[in-house]
Parts: C-alpha cells; structure tokens; sequence
C-alpha cells in the first residue's frame, strides 16, 4: 500500500490556509499551487499524453488537463475520501481528465510501455516506503518503461538541493529548476516555512 491502511482523510480550511491531511499528517497545502502549476507546465511541454500517482488538492491535475497541448491526463488515487473531497470542490470536470482508484506500486506493472508523454509523482506515502531501496529498485524501471522516448518523470518538489536517490540511477537527463516559497507557519514537511524550492525533471533519453 502506499500508506498506512483506512487513515483518517480530512480537509481542514481555517484562517484561510487549505490543508489536506491524511492519517494525521499533512499531505498537501493550498500554498503549494505555484510550484504545482509550475511542475504541471513543465510537464506539459513534453507531449500531450500524461499520468499522475496522488491527487491531493488537484491543483496540478486541473493544470495539467486545462494545458491545450494536453490530450489525455488520468490521476491514480489509493484513497476514494480524496477523490469525494475532490469532485465536491470541482464537480465539473474537463473532458480530457480521467481519475482512477489503485496502488500506484501494483498498477505501475500495469501500464502500457511507451504509453505516456510525462508523469507527475506526487502520492502520500509512509516513510518506511520512501526508504525502500528494494521497491524503488523494481518501481522506476516499470515507470521508465511506460514512458514514450524524451518522455519525463516529474516528482513533488524539494525545499532540498538534492538529488533524490529513489530516481536517480534510471535516468542520464535531469532538469532542475528553482522558484521561491513561502510555506504556512504550521506547515511540517518543508525544510523551513520559506525559501528556494526545486523541480526535478527526469527525462527518458
């Protein structure tokens, strides 16, 4: 599983910050829309045939869709809470955007090789999980195998100068671009509430 089985799934709007939390933690802030929109655009400027692991809020996944080079986008989601917080807040939904349930670490084996232009990788996962060298080890050939030739492998964003090691080895072509943040004063998962944050772009060559 991506993380922990049933967590509790709430969406906690006050003093007008946006937080999602999940199993207790805080899965993904309002704040956080800059930097989505700006990893979806650059996703975007891959192709036109994209897939995304975690919805949260769906700021990139709606930017990704309303891109016009953007003919197919389908989000992954484990949990069906965020996909009903989801569709309450956006009922409507483009044609081009498709949402499904699933385990991205089972349905990655599942995609179609040279299936997609770019995919956006931004899941809830326990930290057991991201230090799973052996997991990562059989994950990121199966999402470089489902990726077309130039495709790209877009993770969430750093608030780290590093590499992450979990993509590193799968990739020769990496992309990295900084833009400023300035976090919410409660927020738990930056290195600091402001700053410098990176996109990494990993790209199939």
């Amino acid at each position: 599983m991506e993380t922990r089985d049933k967590p509790e799934i709430e969406l906690v709007e006050q003093d007008g910050e946006v937080t999602l939390n999940i199993g207790g933690e805080q899965a993904m802030q309002a704040w956080e829309r800059d930097l989505m929109w700006a990893s979806a655009d650059m996703l975007c400027e891959y192709g036109r045939d994209f897939y995304e692991v975690g919805l949260g809020l769906g700021l990139s996944a709606l930017r990704i869709a309303g891109n016009p080079a953007t003919r197919s986008h389908t989000v992954l989601e484990l949990f069906d809470e965020v996909e009903e917080l989801f569709r309450s807040k956006h009922p409507t939904l483009p044609d081009n955007l498709a949402i499904e349930r699933g385990d991205f670490f089972r349905r990655v084996f599942e995609l179609p090789s040279e299936s997609i232009d770019g995919m956006f990788f931004d899941p809830a996962l326990d930290m057991d999980v991201w230090k799973d060298e052996a997991l990562w080890a059989k994950t990121m050939p199966e999402v470089v195998r489902a990726l077309r030739p130039g495709g790209v492998f877009i993770p969430f964003f750093s608030t780290r100068p590093e590499l992450r090691w979990q993509y590193l080895p799968h990739f020769r072509s990496i992309r990295i671009e900084s833009h400023p943040y300035q976090a919410y004063e409660g927020t738990e998962y930056t290195y600091g509430t402001s700053g410098q944050a990176y996109i990494q772009c990993f790209r199939k060559t």
